[in-house]
Order: structure tokens, then sequence, then C-alpha cells
């Protein structure tokens, strides 16, 4: 709000109507802890773009006239993948200002989107690099129709005063004090191919700015995400709790989330530990026993029982089998 303000200040236009018109009272600019609505500043930011002719609020060196970042949406949304998406929706954000760069890598399985500052961006600076990659972020979610789950995010930037709403913008751990801008994310995320057209996106430019504030809760790779931590240690307890603290959820999101993908946290447990006996039987020697502690079993009678349950065959039977075949 306070930037929002200052944006208008520093243009000469009266911030006080958009104020009242989004339902803030003026007072609350003296208070350093006030705090608004979602829809209070998405509403304030829309009038001051459109009264500013500026969806930069004032950031970069030029104005970016209204209808900017819906261009760099069209430019997007015939992208076959999501990583195709962001590598257009970069390049083309690149071409509109000179003050900031944006860039996507990719290394060691993780997706990495920095913003380079390249000129000082004053008073406006914490405002412009969280709404670029807050929006970036939205737009990326909103493509794939998918929640994507941040492994880290980091800011060239003093923890602020205000630093506990961070997470409600950016899921995941916030690091202070690094460069450049960036969040990290699963790179699994940009060989997903985007889930809207161009219908979608006339729909979705009427509203836009909830993008920036609104979360998704649907992960399209989630089920994928947890094969990843089961299958990393396959003997481990794995409880619900843990694992959804990991990724970022509270249990009941897990269960839930799971379900509507038709899975089970005990059957990708039981997948996990399967594909790991299986793994073990063909390619050691190690007793059953300890086939069974490294698959996650407490002892070999159940990790037996389980075994046939799964292929028909004990763990005996079945590497007697798997050698006579190979």
């Amino acid at each position: 709000m306070q930037a929002i303000v200052y944006a208008c200040q520093q243009a000469k236009l009266d911030p006080i109507p958009l104020l009242q018109q989004a339902q803030i009272a003026p007072s609350q600019l003296e208070n350093p802890d006030a705090r608004i609505t979602a829809w209070q500043f998405e509403r304030l930011s829309d009038l001051a773009m459109r009264a500013l002719d500026d969806e930069a609020l004032g950031w970069f060196e030029r104005r970016l006239p209204w209808g900017s970042y819906g261009m760099l949406a069209r430019a997007s949304i015939s992208s076959p993948t999501l990583g195709v998406a962001l590598q257009r929706w970069c390049r083309h954000h690149n071409l509109l200002t000179e003050a900031i760069a944006l860039k996507l890598e990719t290394r060691d399985g993780l997706a990495s989107l920095s913003l380079t500052e390249r000129q000082d961006l004053g008073l406006l600076r914490e405002f412009c690099l969280v709404s670029v990659l807050r929006n970036a972020h939205g737009v990326a979610c909103w493509l794939i129709d998918s929640r994507i789950p941040l492994q880290g995010v980091q800011f060239p930037l003093a923890a602020p005063a205000h630093q506990e709403v961070y997470p409600l913008l950016f899921p995941g751990p916030v690091h202070w004090g690094s460069s450049p801008a960036c969040l990290r994310f699963d790179a699994r995320y940009l060989n997903l191919p985007l889930a809207r057209d161009e219908a979608a996106l006339r729909q979705m430019l009427q509203r836009a700015l909830p993008l920036t504030v609104l979360q998704y809760r649907r992960d399209r790779l989630l089920v994928q995400r947890v094969r990843q931590v089961l299958a990393a240690d396959p003997a481990a307890h794995h409880s619900a709790e843990a694992l959804a603290l990991r990724l970022h959820l509270s249990p009941r999101t897990l269960h839930r989330q799971l379900k509507e993908e038709g899975a089970s946290l005990q059957a990708l447990k039981d997948e996990a530990r399967r594909e790991r006996a299986i793994s073990l039987l063909h390619r050691t020697q190690r007793p059953i026993k300890q086939v069974a502690h490294e698959s996650g079993f407490s002892n070999d009678k159940s990790f037996i029982r389980a075994f046939k349950v799964w292929t028909g065959q004990s763990p005996a039977e079945f590497r007697r089998s798997a050698r006579q075949g190979g």
C-alpha cells in the first residue's frame, strides 16, 4: 500500500481518491502496522495502474502501459510447455525495460527464475522485486493449472519488518541478503504442457491481479514429488507429518491432494518399498533379512508376507526365478 501511494505521489497523482475507492481509510497510511485485505490490494493496484497508465507502478525508467503484461501472456500462451512459456516471458519482459533482466535456468533438477537489477530501483526496489517474481510465479501456476511449490526464494535485501507476510506470497524457505533475487522450484514442472487456451486467457486478463495474491491448491506433480522423497530413503518411517513438512503442506492437505490425484500415502509407501526390494533382490546377494530392513520393514516375516501379496512369490522364489530368467 505504501509503495503504491509513493508511486502516485511521484507522478503527482493524488492517491486519496484511489484509497477511498479501494475502501482503505487514508488514516491507515500513518500506521506502519496497518494491513489490508487481498481484495483491497487488488482494487488499489488496479486503480493505480489505470490512473498512471503504468502496470509497473513507477518501478522502471519508463512506463509499461496498461496491457503490457497481457501482451507477455499472449506471447507465451501458444507454448507447448511451461519451460518454453517462461523462456518467452523472460525474453519479452527484457524487451520492455532495461532496469531489470529476467532469466530462467535449470541445474541439478531445479529451475531458477532470477531477476538481476541493472539500474537503481530506489525506494520502490522491494515492491518491484516482489511483484515481478510473484507475478511470474502466479502466471506460471495459471498456465499449467497447478500449484508450483517453491524450494526456496532469495532477495538481495535485509529482512524487512513485515517479513512475516512473505510466506503468504512465496510458500517455501525465504532467504535474505543474497543476490540476485530469484525463486527456485522442481524443474519437472517446466515439462508440463500448458492447460490454458486463448479463451481462458481473455477471461483471466479481465481479473489478472489475483494471480499475484492467491495460491493454487492443486499440485499436478505432487504424486511424483512424494515418490521422489520416498524412493530417496525407502527404509525411513516417512510419517504424514514429516513428509508434509518437507513438502511445505499440512498433513490434511497432503492426504486430500493425494486423494484428488487418485493416490494415497500408504499406497505410495508400499510402491517405494516394493521397487526397492525388487531392485535389491535383482542386483545384490544380500540376505532376505537385510533386504527387508533396507526396504523399510521391521522384520523379515512381515516383508515376506507383503512381498507375496505384491508378486505372488516369496522373496527367495523371486530371486531364484530372476536368476534363471537372466
